[in-house]
């Protein structure tokens, strides 16, 4: 693991910085999920709580999501949609239907929907990251906070899933 924040190579400028924020914060997610079971995937630590399943298909939804928005400069269609949103919006839908799958499924998505990230981004120039718009409420926005939010999102979801182990460590006592 590497503790500098550093121009990726293959990435333009702060893109490059921004791709290096993204691997640590991924790598440390999948040092912490590496042994999970499937019993440990699918636990509900409480009533309206979200398994660790459900949270990692979260991270790559929210991952997608953004990568409609800022290079197809759209919401989700109707099948986009139709797909991701139990895992996007969470929920009592999600604790029903995100289960059942072994931890490489997961990882399997994580890396597809990562990886075209990557590919996006290398397409891009660092004055893309500054491009701005504004949503129906007048607020202002641009694509590197799009991507911040990606990380600060898969950040704050991987403090619970920590959460949600130890639960599940103290129950299994």
């Amino acid at each position: 693991m590497d503790f500098t924040i550093k121009q990726k190579e293959d990435f333009e400028g702060r893109i490059g910085e921004l791709v290096a924020m993204l691997d640590y914060s991924r790598s440390v997610l999948l040092e912490d999920i590496k042994d999970l079971s499937q019993d440990d995937l699918d636990f509900i630590a409480y009533d309206g709580a979200n398994s660790i399943g459900a949270l990692l298909m979260h991270i790559a939804s929210v991952d997608f999501v953004h990568q409609v928005i800022t290079h197809k400069n759209r919401d989700l269609n109707g099948e986009e949609f139709s797909k991701w949103k139990t895992a996007l919006f969470l929920g009592p839908e999600a604790s029903r239907e995100i289960r059942n799958q072994p931890l490489e499924y997961y990882l399997n998505i994580l890396q597809e929907t990562r990886e075209k990230t990557y590919s996006i981004l290398s397409s891009k120039n660092e004055e893309w990251l500054f491009e701005e718009g504004k949503w129906d409420n007048g607020v202002s926005h641009n694509n590197y906070w799009f991507w911040y939010h990606v990380m600060e999102d898969e950040i704050n979801h991987r403090g619970q899933i920590r959460v949600i182990k130890k639960i599940h460590l103290h129950t299994k006592r």
